[in-house]
């Protein structure tokens, strides 16, 4: 008879959470947020059961997984990050995750907006800096940055995934920065 495997109980929640986020990462980037939920928990080697433990609904997921973009964010402003390098990280979390930016811009209020809103603190914080380097033009506003986010991270939507950092690349050049 082969060994039973005992079943960790509430000690595997941090674990599995943790292995579905970074599992969620890795099928949005190659899926986009469409992708089923079945197919992320597969990845992180857990039942459904448990993805719906810890993320009640597709939105749900997502939020997690753009919060940990967002906190990514706050740490590369608070370690001294311009805001070339902060748009660059803002551009591969699009790349990596197509679909999670028309959530960001969606208004309703929620969870959603307050990350937006974080987002668009960081950029404004390194606004001033970026307007006196020329990097930015003079009349640039955080909501400028935020609309190029989303105009940027629209052009990769329908493109695979190997084209996403060269479009990106190029769509920010149109709009007269160097991300």
């Amino acid at each position: 008879m082969p060994p039973s495997r005992r079943n960790p109980g509430p000690s595997a929640g941090p674990r599995n959470r943790a292995a579905l986020l970074a599992a969620a990462h890795e099928v949005f980037a190659e899926a986009g947020t469409v992708a089923p939920l079945s197919a992320v928990a597969r990845r992180a080697g857990v039942g459904q059961g448990s993805l719906y433990r810890h993320f009640p609904d597709r939105l749900a997921l997502v939020a997690a997984v753009v919060e940990e973009n967002v906190a990514e964010l706050e740490r590369a402003s608070a370690d001294g990050a311009g805001l070339p390098d902060i748009l660059r990280l803002v551009t591969r979390h699009a790349v990596e995750s197509v679909g999670v930016v028309d959530l960001l811009v969606d208004d309703r209020p929620g969870r959603m907006l307050e990350l937006r809103d974080r987002v668009a603190t960081v950029l404004a914080a390194h606004l001033e800096e970026a307007r006196a380097a020329g990097q930015v033009p003079p009349s640039t506003t955080a909501a400028d940055l935020m609309l190029g986010v989303e105009l940027v991270a629209g052009a990769l939507t329908r493109r695979p995934a190997a084209e996403r950092p060269a479009v990106a690349a190029r769509a920010w050049r149109l709009l007269g920065f160097e991300a």
